[in-house]
């Protein structure tokens, strides 16, 4: 069994717990000889950077799968589901005093400062018939379509670099990253994971963060792997 290609999250799963990124991690992503895409949450130019100061092909999965781009310069992909986000957000609003994070940049859907109860918001929601979720992956809660997860992210990538899903080893941590570890060949949650993360896996790590990718990879390569 080989894998073509490792598609891997950023915060908390490539950095240490301060989202400083794991050097010895980015080391390792830097040193492969597979295509290596980064998955994150977080806005394109961000993911684009990362992928640069890592020193990697810069072909990533930004917003929770809404964006997807291969190339620094290239023309992303962008869904075209956030008037639906914007409709659930007015609705929250009259609940709660949101607090909207990089407005400006995100494409696809609204993340907002994790200052309310998440579980409460859901429900309210849940009489709605929005089709949107609502997504915790600890630095921010997002409202994302319901159509939209790093999965099709991860589908979406694949068919632009000529991959099936199952070419891929995943590595994540967090509840959005569940769809993709499940996409992949073979999935692997770090330690610091949620329990959904963990659940969805094939491996879990020993190591937390960035530690827990280094394990991950050096598994991997035990096994003739990637």
């Amino acid at each position: 069994m080989s894998f073509k290609a490792l598609v891997v999250d950023i915060d908390a799963t490539i950095t240490h717990k301060d989202r400083r990124l794991n050097l010895k991690a980015a080391e390792l992503l830097h040193s492969l000889k597979v295509p290596v895409v980064l998955a994150t949450g977080n806005v394109l130019c961000y993911a684009r950077a990362a992928a640069k100061l890592i020193g990697i092909e810069v072909a990533v999965i930004a917003e929770n799968g809404g964006v997807v781009a291969v190339g620094y310069d290239s023309k992303p992909f962008v869904s075209d589901k956030l008037e639906e986000c914007k409709k659930a957000f007015l609705y929250l609003s009259k609940h709660y005093d949101l607090t909207k994070l990089d407005p400006e940049l995100r494409k696809t859907e609204i993340a907002l400062r994790r200052d309310f109860d998440i579980e409460k918001a859901r429900k309210l929601l849940s009489t709605q018939g929005f089709g949107v979720e609502l997504i915790d992956t600890k630095y921010a809660i997002h409202i994302k379509s319901n159509k939209i997860n790093k999965g099709i992210g991860l589908e979406k990538i694949a068919g632009l670099m000529g991959f099936e899903t199952t070419d891929f080893v995943a590595i994540g941590d967090s509840e959005n990253d569940v769809e993709m570890i499940r996409s992949a060949g073979f999935g692997i949650a770090v330690a610091n994971g949620d329990e959904e993360a963990k659940s969805s896996a094939d491996l879990v790590t020993k190591a937390s963060f960035g530690d827990g990718v280094v394990e991950a990879i050096e598994y991997l390569q035990s096994k003739g792997w990637l």
